[in-house]
This record gives structure tokens, C-alpha cells and sequence, in this order.
């Protein structure tokens, strides 16, 4: 009985675990100069949540976690802009000219930009991102230890 009973243990474990990380939240490692200043280039640990995706309850300025519509094997984290029907306005091409161009988010859709604008692949490049590729909510900076805290909101 002692074996049946530690086998049960594990797969309650696992099963915990499981539903933790697909319906609640997980960690998630982030990396690259899209986020700058926001997240570091050479990688964070971040808490996030999937609780928010899930009830409708993003607001512009959340960092989100979210399948890539160019690589959907691909995770990508960006600051949310703008919800449907919102309208963002965003410099098309800030390395060259700071011509800009203004957008209404259609329906089931949301815009998303990294705070790092001379660095970033996101809707300005792809267009509004469909809701239902996002996953989660980031929320709280784990590691570095430096680092330790709650995400800052955009920076100016």
C-alpha cells in the first residue's frame, strides 16, 4: 500500500500543478530590447496571471504575455495599448521620421507595443493582435533580485 499511496501523492502533485499553471498563473522568462527600460535585455522572471485574459479584465497598460501572429510557436511579452474600439495613435516609423497614423482597434482585437519603440516588432509592424492569443498578464518581476517588484507602468 506504501507505493500505491506515494504514486497517488505525485500524480495529485502533477495535477495541481497542472491546473496552477493552465488556469492561474505561471513564471514566465523574458528577454530582448523590445521592454527596455521596463524588463531587462538579458532576461527577467516574471509572475503572471491568466485570470485576467480569461474575465476580460486587461486594461491599456498591463504588460501581456501573448502568441506571436507571425510565429504562433513563439511568446511574446509587450505592454497592452489600446482594447477594441479604442483609438491609438503610434509613430509608424521612429528611426526614420515621427510621422504618425491613427487606428480604431477592431472588435476582438487589441493593440499592443513594446516601451521600447526603436526596438520592438509588435502592432505597429503585425497590426492588432486577435484576444484569443492572449495568455497572461504580467505582473510581478521575480528575478534578478535587483529587479524585485511589481511592473512598473510605462515609462515616459
Amino acid at each position: 500500500m506504501g507505493g500505491w499511496s506515494s504514486f497517488t501523492s505525485i500524480l495529485r502533485t502533477v495535477c495541481l500543478v497542472q491546473v496552477v499553471h493552465n488556469y492561474l498563473g505561471t513564471a514566465v522568462i523574458t528577454y530582448g530590447p523590445s521592454m527596455l527600460p521596463t524588463l531587462n535585455i538579458t532576461g527577467n522572471l516574471v509572475l503572471a496571471e491568466r485570470i485576467s485574459t480569461r474575465t476580460v479584465k486587461l486594461r491599456p497598460g498591463d504588460v501581456v504575455i501573448f502568441r506571436s501572429p507571425e510565429s504562433p510557436r513563439k511568446i511574446v511579452c509587450k505592454r497592452l495599448i489600446g482594447m477594441e474600439g479604442d483609438h491609438v495613435t503610434y509613430v509608424v516609423d521612429p528611426k526614420n521620421n515621427d510621422g504618425c497614423e491613427t487606428i480604431v482597434v477592431p472588435k476582438g482585437h487589441v493593440w499592443v507595443e513594446g516601451d521600447n519603440i526603436y526596438a520592438s516588432r509588435d502592432s505597429r509592424y503585425f497590426g492588432a493582435i486577435p484576444y484569443g492569443l492572449l495568455q497572461s498578464r504580467a505582473f510581478w518581476k521575480l528575478l534578478p533580485l535587483k529587479d524585485f517588484g511589481p511592473l512598473a507602468p510605462k515609462p515616459k
